[in-house]
C-alpha cells in the first residue's frame, strides 16, 4: 500500500506538543510586531483546536 502524504500547507501551522496535543499557529505574529498592540499580539498566540477539527487534522496529517 503506498503511503499517504502530509499536506504541505498544514504541516507549516500544525505542531504536536510535549504532551502530545495538537497546537495551531494563529496568524498575526510574523512581522510588523512594534506598531501592533499587546492586546492583538496576545491574542495571535497558539491555540489548541476543538475536538471536532481533530478527525479534519488526523486525515490532513496522517503522520503527526
Amino acid at each position: 500500500m503506498p503511503k499517504q502524504k502530509s499536506h504541505s500547507g498544514a504541516k507549516k501551522r500544525v505542531r504536536r506538543t510535549g504532551s502530545g496535543k495538537i497546537a495551531i499557529k494563529r496568524a498575526g505574529r510574523g512581522h510588523l510586531l512594534l506598531q501592533k498592540g499587546k492586546k492583538q499580539k496576545k491574542l495571535s498566540r497558539t491555540l489548541l483546536p476543538k475536538k471536532s477539527e481533530h478527525k479534519k487534522l488526523k486525515s490532513l496529517l496522517p503522520y503527526l
